[in-house]
């Protein structure tokens, strides 16, 4: 039974009639409880102990159930014996952890006491009224179809998913033998690698490869990484208790004037700020405005309206504001509420935004009419403002710098094809059929970009003047770091055209990472893509699991593999369910 439960009385420190007969009685009941506690706890050890049916029959009554609990292939002469003794000595320290607990109890103060038995009552209080974090609202889970998929007719493609797996594999078990819970691995020099990206918390490849582990139905690497996450994840210190805990802690980082969050937060004193380099303070548009999927569905996980309004917030901000051109710039101070330099860009700081306003509307079974509205508005921004073709017909997306066109078109762009196919369907009057056309050239593009360097890997950025046409021209433009941004276009391309070149394209991208990419100890970006031989970077960025891999395994599945009517990846390739209008399609199994 909890302390908490024991404690009736109302009398409180601060009641100024207390005589000294009435507090030695107070003090006396106060020790009686601190017993009744170690006694409770005594108990605990033996009755609220992991396998507690197990324990208590091996103790007690000698079971065969305690005899046979030993693995197959032990050395143990007596496993019941030693199973006994593991036992009894399992007790023997929780009873001594008990006594060393009632023993630092007894030596404090009275009023010391009283406020630890205060402080426990409104601990409990808090946990069975829902609040803290402790107790989820029951959530009806429904689970949408296709986690898992089975393997394709065509031999062909059967093989070249199952090369795709085999890939994954390989970078997962390299990562869990060199470096196991760092962020990310190094698999040149085999060994952890960290950067200022994921501040203190570890573990990054580990969280997001989770999805991709069990959509590759790699179960028994989906186990070890749950269980490590279970054990391990500390904000301060995915599963839904996680994901709350860590969206609470982020909720800080919107106290701002306007509401729009800051870029970087420090979770344990909860004081945000911007990047230096950001102008004036500002922040990013792909960091404030890509938080609409995740914050909707945290509201939904744990019955806190609080994620969801600070999102809807921030489109109320953007709503209010003049839009140059009916572009978006990159940065917006969070004080004023003003844009900062004009720069727009649909790859690099501005990307995932728009990519978000359409998302949102799908993920809401097509009830958000506001990002609905949003996204097209703002993709018709896009094409009558940054949407150019060169010299030889290549289509590409220019970035804006104050009303000057810069030609030139990152990789982190390409993800723009797959995202004009996915709203093609929802295009406003006929435009349907010119948006999927606009998919493709963007996709051809980014293509080029890849078939025009020695490695047949896309570099970072690539350009479109001075005479040359999907090329990147400056050397910090040339480097690939196993980015899935093309890979991604091809994906969602095959699944609306059936088009066979989106798979050829996909294979040539898996034989240009073996060739070029893969190592001993995984997979290694380069550093020039247009160099006759690779010069490995040595890190196999946790987005290679989470996405390129991901992307090109769906690439070579059937279409009712995560089928897009009943799921949304967000920006990470993480996929969340649509939230049917009839049902709450949220998983609520895992906490």
């Amino acid at each position: 039974m909890p302390v908490a439960t024991l404690l009736p009385f109302t009398a409180t420190p601060n009641r100024k009639s207390v005589s000294p007969t009435s507090f030695r009685l107070t003090e006396k009941f106060i020790l009686l409880l601190v017993f009744s506690a170690f006694i409770t706890l005594c108990f605990g050890a033996i009755f609220f102990l992991p396998d507690s049916s197990k324990l208590l029959s091996g103790v007690f009554f000698h079971s065969p159930a305690v005899e046979t609990n030993t693995r197959p292939g032990s050395d143990s002469s007596d496993p019941a014996s030693a199973n006994d003794e593991r036992v009894l000595a399992k007790i023997r320290k929780d009873h001594e952890k008990a006594l060393l607990e009632a023993k630092d109890t007894l030596q404090k103060r009275p009023d010391e006491i009283k406020q630890d038995i205060l402080n426990e009552k409104e601990k409990v209080a808090k946990e069975n009224t829902g609040q803290g974090g402790n107790d989820l609202p029951f959530v009806e889970y429904h689970r949408p179809p296709g986690a898992t998929g089975h393997e394709p007719q065509d031999p062909e493609t059967k093989e070249k998913r199952a090369k795709i797996k085999e890939m994954m594999k390989h970078a997962w078990g390299s990562y869990r033998r060199y470096a196991w819970g760092s962020n990310e691995l190094r698999p040149v020099s085999k060994q952890g690698h960290s950067s200022n990206l994921f501040g203190s918390i570890k573990g990054a490849t580990i969280v997001d490869a989770l999805d991709t582990l069990y959509i590759m139905e790699m179960f028994e690497e989906f186990d070890a990484a749950t269980d490590w996450v279970e054990k391990n994840l500390d904000f301060n210190m995915v599963y839904r208790r996680k994901a709350v805990e860590l969206g609470e802690k982020l909720l800080p980082a919107f106290k701002t004037p306007t509401g729009i969050p800051w870029a970087l937060l420090n979770l344990k004193s909860g004081i945000g700020r911007n990047w230096p380099w950001a102008s004036g303070g500002s922040s990013i548009l792909a960091e404030y405005g890509t938080l609409h999927l995740e914050f909707m569905h945290l509201s939904k996980l744990s019955g806190n309206p609080d994620f969801e309004q600070k999102v809807m917030n921030i489109r109320k901000v953007l709503n209010r504001l003049d839009k140059p051109q009916g572009l978006y710039p990159n940065y917006l101070n969070p004080n004023s509420g003003q844009w900062g330099q004009h720069h727009v860009s649909v790859g690099g700081l501005g990307d995932s935004f728009y990519e978000y306003l359409l998302k949102a509307w799908l993920m809401s079974d097509k009830a958000d009419e506001e990002g609905k509205k949003m996204y097209y508005d703002a993709l018709q921004a896009i094409e009558t403002n940054l949407m150019r073709k060169s010299t030889s017909g290549l289509t590409y997306i220019a970035e804006w710098k104050g009303g000057l066109l810069e030609h030139k078109m990152g990789h982190l762009t390409c993800f723009a094809g797959g995202m004009i196919a996915l709203g093609a369907d929802g295009a406003p009057g006929d435009k349907t059929g010119h948006q999927m056309e606009q998919a493709a050239e963007i996709a051809r593009t980014c293509h080029e970009s890849y078939a025009r360097t020695a490695l047949k890997l896309g570099p970072e950025a690539f350009r479109f003047d001075g005479g040359v046409e999907a090329i990147a021209t400056r050397q910090n433009e040339k480097y690939f770091i196993l980015r899935p941004e093309v890979i991604e276009t091809y994906m969602y391309m095959w699944r609306f055209t059936h088009d066979p070149k989106y798979r050829e394209w996909g294979w040539e991208a898996v034989q240009a990472l073996e060739q070029h990419c893969r190592v001993e100890g995984g997979y290694s970006g380069v550093r020039d893509v247009y160099a006759s031989a690779p010069n490995h970077d040595d890190v196999q960025q946790s987005f290679y699991l989470a996405e390129t891999l991901k992307y090109l395994y769906l690439l070579f599945s059937d279409d009712d593999h995560l089928p897009f009517d009943h799921w949304v990846f967000n920006t990470e390739a993480h996929p969340l369910p649509v939230l049917k209008k009839d049902k709450t399609d949220i998983p609520n199994e895992v906490e």
